[in-house]
């Protein structure tokens, strides 16, 4: 892929030379805070001085480093690599920056500041990531991934001899026994390979939403396994 030249971090740039207005806080919060978090509130709406463009540059470092860090950990899952993959970190944590400075009234101290801050730069990178899947996603194999099924929902290898039985099984599953809904996630995501961040992209939906019915797929089908004596234990709780 093309690597897209990196952009200006225009939450520091633009923040310093006033084009946004001063954060100010709509009323004391809902619950005491904590010192770090009242500090960070403290500077963040500070008006347009030295102060608060310090904690802006503090603040969007951190973001970069938390960005850095998930773009990292995903890399097995994702087709953007080198260059562009850092880059991806970038745009995250100046798109975050950008979120938290507009929504900074809406904190409430329910966790720490940072807490609640790394949060929209992690949403950031899984939005991202999704996108980008889809530029140029690969072509998948329907019969070979089927194969490798036994494989991805944690079946004991020593009962591949059985593996047959069991594909057949799980294909009666998801065809006769999850939802509509249940079965285009786990399709997509377990037997083509679709990363979560792609898929939850393209269906409009929060990553751990995806990631919950693939786990209520996922214990449909190990029941069924078990109910048929190809596992004595259904492992319910394996994700």
């Amino acid at each position: 892929m093309r690597c897209r030249s990196r952009r200006p971090l225009p939450p520091l740039r633009r923040l310093g030379e006033g084009s946004l207005a001063p954060v100010e806080l709509a009323g004391p919060t809902e619950r005491e805070l904590d010192a770090e978090s009242a500090d960070w509130l403290h500077r963040l709406s500070a008006g347009e001085g030295a102060l608060r463009q310090r904690a802006e540059r503090e603040l969007h470092a951190r973001l970069v480093r938390i960005a850095l860090t998930e773009v990292s950990r995903r890399s097995a899952s994702t087709p953007v690599n080198g260059p562009e993959l850092t880059d991806v970190a970038h745009q995250a944590a100046d798109d975050a920056m950008l979120a938290i400075l507009a929504k900074l009234t809406g904190f409430r101290g329910e966790s720490r500041f940072t807490t609640w801050a790394y949060r929209f730069v992690i949403l950031e990178v899984s939005s991202k990531l999704g996108r980008h899947y889809w530029r140029n996603p690969p072509v998948t194999l329907d019969a070979a991934q089927w194969e490798r099924l036994p494989d991805r929902l944690g079946i004991d290898p020593e009962r591949h001899a059985e593996s047959a039985g069991i594909l057949a099984e799980v294909r009666r599953v998801v065809e006769h026994e999850l939802t509509a809904h249940q079965r285009r996630v786990f399709v997509a995501v377990v037997v083509d390979g679709i990363p979560l961040d792609a898929l939850a992209a393209r269906m409009n939906l929060q990553r751990n939403t995806v990631y919950k019915v693939i786990f209520d797929a996922r214990r449909k089908i190990r029941r069924a396994l078990a109910a048929n004596g190809y596992l004595e234990d259904p492992g319910l709780e394996r994700r």
